[in-house]
């Protein structure tokens, strides 16, 4: 398959990541996420595994996906300043 996945749907897709990136950095803040380690640890594999097959055809959106679960606030402030850039400059 060498497709590459339409925009809308990377974009709901790293928005998601982003949110469940920005969850686990809340836990972590309120010293709960020791009670779902394992859960955080095993979405993260698949988090990965779909970035590394995403990375062949997708390079970009791999990346952002990565972003956005490591980085949550990076990525959800990246992609506010994109969205307040005036058109055409």
């Amino acid at each position: 398959m060498s497709e590459r996945i339409p925009a809308e749907i990377a974009s709901v897709l790293t928005e998601f990541v982003e949110k469940v990136g920005l969850l686990r950095r809340d836990m972590q803040q309120k010293k709960e996420l020791e009670n779902y380690e394992a859960r955080m640890q095993r979405i993260e594999q698949k988090l990965s595994a779909l970035a590394e097959r995403l990375s062949v055809d997708d390079p970009d959106l791999a990346k952002a996906i990565r972003t956005a679960w490591q980085m949550p606030a990076r990525s959800l402030a990246f992609r506010n300043a994109t969205h307040q850039k005036p058109e055409g400059g």
